[in-house]
């Protein structure tokens, strides 16, 4: 099997059912005779850019579709973990050695009422131009938390 013909097989799983982790759709994979390694499937997932949203009982589950239109690339939200405001400055926290790599994809995303990023091992500093503009960015990336 090719990679996109997995990608594909991946994206069928998210629209069947809520899963909750990388272990869970590998599983489901390999039920399918599709048997791929971690760092391959962690690839797939970031390339499709399933994002990681939460349910009513607040379990996390993949997803194909961003419910809230945002300007940060759908990969952003799948390394924040909780974001905080102070002013116009937001905090977002990430695994731990997950920081800079969503310090590059937002730096990446070029978004003009960020001024500049500033990124620790688990904890990311977002200078936003102003306080409306932190706060509408907050309500964007904590609606898929």
């Amino acid at each position: 099997m090719n990679k996109i013909e997995r990608q594909q097989q991946i994206k069928q799983l998210i629209q069947a059912e809520h899963i909750g982790t990388q272990e869970e759709i590998r599983r489901l994979l390999q039920k399918d005779g599709i048997v791929v390694t971690q760092a391959t499937l962690s690839r797939d997932l970031r390339e499709i850019g399933l994002l990681k949203l939460r349910d009513d009982r607040g379990k996390l589950y993949y997803s194909l579709s961003e419910p809230v239109a945002t300007p940060f690339s759908p990969d952003v939200r799948f390394y924040v973990l909780k974001v905080d405001r102070a002013g116009f400055m937001l905090v977002l926290h990430t695994n731990l050695g997950e920081a800079d790599v969503l310090a590059n994809l937002i730096d990446n995303d070029a978004i003009e009422d960020v001024l500049g990023t500033i990124a620790g091992a688990d904890t990311l500093l977002v200078i936003c131009r102003d306080e409306e503009i932190a706060k509408r960015f907050e309500k964007d990336l904590a609606a898929g938390l």
